[in-house]
């Protein structure tokens, strides 16, 4: 699939929980453009082990995100049910109470579908019957999004290898600095070192509207 990067986030709308425990039908990321960055990450499925410290971790960084005009979004294969039962579950015992922001239902998985981030792939078998090739979850997959609706950012995960949300601020970070003085981030730049000012012609001028 070709990456989102430079495109328009894909549209959606879908059941999701939000504020822990409240079950929404028509959730969807248009209602952030012109007011929010968006992160957006896919978690393979509730109920498992690596998932809830992911879950737990963006949670506890979610002042750090609020601050930077972020608003912070879950999404998996299960329904809206399956989150609500999880988000009820104590930490002690496996569940993620406490996580207070959106987790999207891609019950139908044309979400992960649509974000390239689905670990299978359903295809006719010789007979004729319609199977799935790989694992019919979503990748841990993680998708900055502007103000404009625009990917800037993402990167995806197999299933095993858990993400850091510490990494997820630092590029919203870098996102934030290059909007705001046109000045380009080098490698393991972090907020407050110094940036580079773009020496090529244009680029600057060409990314900031594109």
């Amino acid at each position: 699939m070709r990456s989102l990067i430079g495109r328009k986030a894909p549209k959606f709308s879908a059941a999701a929980v939000i504020n822990g425990g409240e079950i929404v039908q028509d959730f969807s990321l248009e209602q952030y453009i012109g007011k929010k960055y968006v992160v957006f990450f896919f978690y393979p499925m509730d109920f498992t082990f690596v998932c809830p410290t992911e879950l737990h971790a963006f949670q506890e960084k979610i002042d750090e995100f609020e601050k930077r005009g972020v608003a912070v979004v879950g999404c998996s294969v299960d329904s809206e049910q399956s989150h609500w039962a999880w988000l009820n579950t104590p930490k002690n015992e496996g569940g993620i109470q406490g996580v207070k922001y959106p987790i999207v239902a891609d019950f139908s998985k044309e979400i992960s579908e649509k974000f390239g981030v689905l670990a299978g792939r359903y295809a006719p078998d010789e007979n004729g019957d319609w199977v799935i090739d790989g694992a019919p979850v979503a990748y841990r997959g993680l998708f900055l999004i502007d103000k404009e609706g625009t990917v800037r950012h993402c990167v995806i995960n197999d299933l095993p290898l858990g993400r850091s949300v510490d990494e997820a601020i630092r590029v919203v970070d870098a996102l934030q600095h290059f909007e705001e003085y046109g000045e380009v981030c080098p490698a393991n730049w972090s907020k407050g070192k110094e940036a580079l000012k773009d020496t090529h012609e244009g680029v600057a001028d060409y990314l900031s509207e594109h």
